[in-house]
């Protein structure tokens, strides 16, 4: 047993962490939980929306602790708060605020849970061997090209991998997710056999803030500003475009047209906000930038079938993928995709392998005109 591995856990207080810390004991790991504390406003407000970011921390934390006592395993708690104020808070503000659409669970995952809390721990005097999370996801090394490879969860429903896409192959060496190779009610039921019944009720954090309004975080929720129409004439009177990102209806109030109209373009330098019918949502080709590659372009991967997704739930279209010198690539997809949005991660697959990811990036002058008889092809 000398040569036994430690391996710390990023509990979050829900089923999924609890039964990733029960199946890594039972494949023979010294198993240690750590838990992140991020949130820095009251406790005295909390709301009944689930997310990672919000005064129910406090609950979750709780329930970490309680889950690491029935398991049998070591607990910390390690205090990111400013950490998570600098680089994911600020970066969501910073995005909002030039009218792009942030995606901070991405942003957390890279630098956060997988960056900061792993320094700190180590700081403190907390020692591990690997790290592992609940999330659904697989790791696989390919020798040929000697490096690490980012794959779907096999629960296609609960895939993860999406998240995951800005981690760096030296993260991914340490990586553990047990979870990848099981489907969520197989999960489930592991975790009724292991004494962690009284979890399966916790509803699941899905989503970033546990308020509704995002501008809640914003220090600058903006001024008014004009709507025009696809053709510049104005029509109506925004409210600050970080309340608004591209496909978005709400807060238009645009009464007395023929059909709805949509966010289609948000500009931050005028302050403005373009809107027009679901028809001018389609686009054929997006700008990546700030390319993340798992696999070298140069790989066989590539030259087989790839596909995009342009957002989480968003389902993978085929594209063609063209690196630039700049460190991005232009895509180009075989069907136009509805409500591209700057600022949101674009993550590219070959099957099941994350070949890359970048950021969205598009201007105005980017946005082709639909086929009026066919706006998604």
């Amino acid at each position: 047993m000398s040569t036994k591995k430690t391996i710390a856990v990023g509990m979050s207080g829900g089923i999924d962490s609890s039964t990733a810390v029960y199946l890594l004991k039972k494949q023979g790991y010294d198993v240690i939980g750590l838990t992140m504390k991020i949130w820095d406003g009251p406790q005295t407000h909390a709301t009944k929306r689930g997310g990672c970011y919000g005064p129910n921390e406090a609950h979750d934390i709780a329930d970490a602790e309680k889950a690491a006592r029935i398991l049998g395993v070591p607990h910390y708690i390690v205090d990111l708060r400013e950490e998570y104020q600098e680089t994911v808070i600020e970066y969501f503000r910073k995005e909002y605020g030039q009218g792009r659409t942030p995606n901070p669970c991405v942003v957390c995952n890279a630098r956060i849970k997988f960056g900061s809390l792993l320094e700190k721990a180590f700081s403190s005097g907390i020692e591990f061997d690997f790290f592992a999370t609940g999330h659904y996801a697989r790791v696989a090394y390919e020798p040929a090209y000697r490096i690490n490879l980012l794959k779907r969860g096999m629960d296609a429903q609960k895939d993860q991998s999406y998240f995951l896409s800005r981690l760096k192959q030296e993260q991914l060496e340490r990586l553990h997710f047990p979870l990848g190779e099981y489907e969520k009610r197989e999960v489930r039921q592991i975790a009724l056999e292991s004494g962690l019944q009284e979890f399966l009720q916790k509803p699941e954090s899905q989503d970033f803030l546990e308020y509704d309004n995002y501008t809640m975080l914003l220090k600058d929720e903006g001024v008014p500003g004009n709507i025009r129409d696809v053709h510049g004439n104005v029509i109506g009177v925004h409210r600050g475009i970080p309340s608004y990102t591209i496909g978005q209806r709400r807060f238009l109030g645009l009464p007395g047209l023929k059909e709805p109209f949509y966010v289609l373009h948000i500009s931050h330098a005028k302050n403005e906000i373009v809107a027009g019918p679901e028809k001018y949502l389609f686009r054929k080709d997006l700008l990546a930038e700030n390319m993340n590659w798992f696999v070298p372009f140069s790989h066989p991967l590539w030259q087989g079938p790839v596909h995009a997704q342009v957002r989480y739930r968003s389902a993978p279209a085929e594209c063609t993928v063209e690196p630039n010198n700049a460190g991005g690539a232009l895509v180009r997809f075989t069907q136009g995709q509805k409500a591209v949005t700057p600022g949101q991660a674009v993550v590219f697959y070959a099957h099941d392998t994350v070949l890359a990811s970048g950021t969205v990036n598009l201007s105005r002058d980017e946005l082709h005109p639909p086929d009026e008889n066919n706006p998604s092809s």
